[in-house]
């Protein structure tokens, strides 16, 4: 009589799963304009892709303009894009304001802390605390296992977390950004695509700040080496991780899969853009129109000037000529009457 006896489970492949293309923490560094000590606790797939923050933009690269002063150019910063295309939605208009948050976070707790920030609500920071709660649960339910292999697959990856840390801190330091405008208010409308409308809010410094300029400075060959340094050893750590302990491995998958999602939710949830100690939100409603068009001829009336309008080609040199045109009869008429 044979018997068959039940396979026995095997996880030894479970570091594969660091190598998972996953932009959830260039998504965060994005968010966040930077990244802090409190993220080596992070842990989700993907994380050797931290450097790779300054491409979330997708490449674009849109056009704005000055709605003050009438002159056109383009954001240049890919988190700032990012934000914008994330909160952009086709046939409306949506307003945003620029406040800075410099002068409100003093010592070094809230430095630590700036991952989370005043536009992220209590669940969103609960879902973060709980990312960096479980990656210090593990590392205490590996040593009382006595799980050294899971143990060291773990420091691996907070290693290789803590170097991109650095390495992000180094390259998105505040540098040009223009010619300082002090006590001056803006007021920028930014066409994107898929026809999402951005209006822009708040001192010129500030909007300066978030929008010329570099976020991520290009790395050095040293910040390069070490950047392909992490990326070598998460492989590594792919081949040690094989090493652990059955309830070591499940405990990696359990924490790698749990931060993922709680990032991404952390992500979803985020309504703000840090950026060189300011912080973009939106501010108010959107506002949808039939066509743009009628956008362009409600912010003329708004701002009281089209040249920014004809400069974007929004309106035709033509029909701006013509508004002048109107407007000054009016003007002459509302003399005469007044004489």
């Amino acid at each position: 009589m044979s018997t068959s006896t039940f396979p026995t489970m095997s996880l030894d492949l479970v570091g594969i799963i660091f190598l998972a293309d996953l932009s959830l923490i260039a998504q965060r560094t994005a968010l966040t304009g930077g990244s802090t000590f409190l993220d080596i606790f992070v842990l989700c797939p993907g994380l050797h892709h931290q450097q790779d923050a300054g491409n979330v933009h997708g490449g674009e690269y849109p056009a704005v303009a000055a709605m003050t002063t009438g002159y056109v150019f383009r954001v240049e910063n890919p988190a700032t894009v990012n934000f914008l295309q994330r909160v952009g939605r086709t046939g409306q208009l949506t307003t945003l304001s620029v406040t800075n948050i410099r002068n409100s976070k003093q010592g070094w707790l809230s430095d630590f802390m700036s991952s989370i920030d005043s536009s992220m609500s209590p669940g969103t920071v609960t879902a973060y605390l709980l990312a960096v709660g479980s990656t210090i649960a593990v590392s205490y339910l590996l040593i009382l296992t006595e799980d050294w292999w899971g143990l060291l697959v773990l420091a691996v990856l907070m290693f290789t977390r803590f170097i991109n840390v650095l390495l992000i801190q180094s390259r998105s330091r505040a540098g040009w950004s223009g010619a300082s405008e002090p006590g001056v208010v803006g007021d920028l409308l930014v066409l994107l695509s898929q026809d999402r409308w951005v209006r822009i809010t708040g001192y010129v410094d500030d909007l300066k700040a978030v929008t010329s300029g570099e976020w991520l400075r290009d790395m050095t060959w040293v910040e390069s080496a070490l950047s392909g340094f992490t990326t070598l050893l998460i492989y590594f750590n792919v081949a040690l991780a094989s090493n652990a302990k059955l309830f070591g491995q499940f405990l990696l998958l359990l924490l790698l899969v749990g931060a993922a999602g709680l990032l991404g939710l952390v992500n979803m949830l985020t309504q703000g853009l840090q950026m060189h100690g300011n912080l973009i939100t939106v501010n108010g409603p959107r506002r949808k129109y039939r066509r743009r068009l009628d956008m362009a001829e409600a912010l003329i009336k708004e701002t009281g000037r089209d040249d920014w309008a004809v400069r974007l080609g929004m309106i035709n040199p033509s029909q701006a000529s013509g508004a002048k045109s109107g407007s000054t009869e009016n003007a002459a008429f509302s003399e005469t009457l007044t004489m």
